[in-house]
């Protein structure tokens, strides 16, 4: 079950940006606390103690103890948190208070296990993660930590539903108008192989040997010319004899 932790706060008696803006620079994070049928009261925590509970991501499932500076502890849970864009700190959050018997929505972790029981997974398959969280409607006094899904037996192809886990008893699903698949197993992607391109040597070679062909024929030319050239000189010669 989810981890109850204790803080303490201070009531804020002015409200507005600069109230809270003056707040931050004192080292503290403002607050709204609403719900139970009750008026809603502003007040500060330390931030140093907040941004350690932001820290281990489960902020939004934590259950607080309250204590004010008026003597009262009241029970809450952080439902939504303001963050700076650029530090990445807490700057507000809204928290919600809790009746006795007060039922909560709230975001809750899942842990895939059993992946060596998976026939899927030991012939390769890889798991494919649909849902890293399931949106779970619970007790304020019993939020689960996480939820444990088995994904023993599965094939390649196979996957598991939100139907297939096993809730803690007084805890359901948010979604119920359908049946929300949380993770399957798939087939390994298989790397195409570059396609290897044959150098065309032949080809190259037969154009070597058409340009020595080339050559050949003009140097055959070339004796063709002085051969015709060496019988008309001859043929002045003999008639400068005659």
């Amino acid at each position: 079950m989810a981890e109850t932790n204790e803080l303490k706060a201070s009531l804020r008696e002015n409200v507005g940006k600069s109230s809270a803006r003056s707040s931050r620079n004192e080292g503290l994070i403002p607050c709204i606390v609403y719900g139970d049928k009750k008026d809603p009261i502003s007040v500060n925590i330390n931030s140093i103690e907040a941004s350690k509970l932001y820290s281990t991501g489960k902020l939004l499932t934590t259950l607080l103890n309250l204590e004010l500076t008026n003597g009262e502890t009241i029970k809450v849970i952080p439902k939504e948190i303001q963050v700076d864009p650029i530090k990445d700190t807490l700057i507000h959050i809204d928290m919600l208070r809790l009746a006795v018997d007060a039922r909560v929505s709230v975001e809750i972790q899942v842990n895939f296990i059993d992946e060596d029981d998976s026939p899927g997974i030991k012939r390769g398959g890889v798991l494919n993660v649909s849902r890293y969280t399931i949106e779970l409607d619970c007790p304020a006094t019993e939020i689960p930590s996480s939820i444990d899904v088995s994904i023993a037996g599965l094939e390649i192809g196979e996957s598991v539903h939100l139907s297939d886990i096993k809730l803690p008893e007084g805890i359901f699903s948010t979604i119920t108008d359908r049946d929300i698949t949380i993770a399957s197993v798939t087939a390994p992607i298989q790397e195409e192989e570059p396609e290897v391109i044959e150098e065309e040597g032949e080809e190259g070679e037969e154009g070597e040997e058409g340009e020595e062909g080339e050559e050949d024929e003009e140097g055959s030319g070339a004796d063709v010319e002085d051969k015709s050239n060496e019988n008309t000189e001859k043929t002045k010669e003999a008639g400068n004899k005659e």
